[in-house]
């Protein structure tokens, strides 16, 4: 893993996010941090509000109130902006692959890599040139499972759909990819695929953001841990200065000794230690 955060700080910063939907608020004074270079652990209980904060990151829901900070330039200041939507975050540079992968099945994998983005030469596509691109992602990526480029997503396995997925995300020149749950379903030598090529995406300079309720994912390829409680972050720390058990602790009652939300009663009331 990654012994420290490059020097220009975070990609993305969060500062006291805040999401209602209706009489529902969602994320409470939510603070979280992507470094460039780093894999990101985001863990959280069932409602703990994970899914809207990437959705909030992503464009999907407009946050309610807080700073939302991206750094444009490596070695830049990051500056606020506002993310209205899915392409303008796509302009950021973030992208977001989800569980259900959107992948259509009748498509080859060149096909599924510029759905929506063609390339074009004159009045028809660049079938030589995307095919081209898809190769050097896949190899960029040292991906080696997919025998051929043409291959039609419905004859991949789960592991190669989700390879397919990712090296799709970072096409487009990505600086962040946020993953949910990408070794879900998936078998044991599968997983250890997937988690490999998460861990190349950091190594190659992005920030990556790795959605999982496995402790033993989240161990093996994280650099950091994001601790989400009843939209509260409980707290993000550097996986190797916490346990297994800490982290538990976290996600079922946001504290663990000294680290966490202070007062915590079990109702997700307190302020942060």
């Amino acid at each position: 893993m990654t012994a420290s955060a490059p020097p220009d700080g975070p990609v993305i910063e969060l500062r006291g996010i805040n999401k209602s939907f209706g009489p529902v608020q969602v994320l409470h004074d939510v603070a979280f941090s992507v470094h460039p270079g780093e894999v990101t652990a985001l863990v959280g209980d069932n409602g703990a509000g994970k899914s809207t904060l990437v959705k909030c990151i992503g464009g999907i829901h407009p946050i309610d109130s807080g700073e939302y900070l991206f750094r444009k330039e490596p070695g830049g200041e990051p500056v606020p902006v506002h993310v209205g939507s899915p392409r303008a975050a796509a302009a950021l540079g973030i992208e977001i692959v989800y569980q259900d992968l959107a992948l259509c099945d009748n498509l080859d994998i060149v096909q599924n890599m510029f759905l929506g983005r063609e390339e074009k030469s004159g009045i028809v596509l660049d079938e030589y040139e995307m095919e081209r691109k898809a190769a050097e992602t896949l190899a960029g990526l040292s991906v080696r499972t997919v025998k051929s480029v043409r291959q039609q997503v419905a004859s991949l396995s789960g592991g190669q759909r989700q390879t397919v997925a990712i090296a799709k995300a970072v096409l487009w020149n990505s600086r962040v990819v946020i993953l949910d749950e990408p070794t879900a379903a998936l078998g044991v030598a599968q997983t250890q695929q997937v988690l490999e090529l998460v861990r190349r995406l950091a190594d190659k300079g992005l920030a990556v953001v790795l959605i999982s309720h496995n402790m033993n994912d989240v161990f093996a390829v994280s650099d950091r841990i994001a601790a989400l409680y009843l939209g509260q972050m409980a707290a993000q720390v550097k996986t190797c200065d916490v346990t297994h058990a800490q982290v538990v602790e976290l996600i079922t009652s946001g504290r663990s000794g000294d680290l966490g939300l202070a007062g915590t009663n079990g109702n997700g009331n307190g302020a942060r230690a």
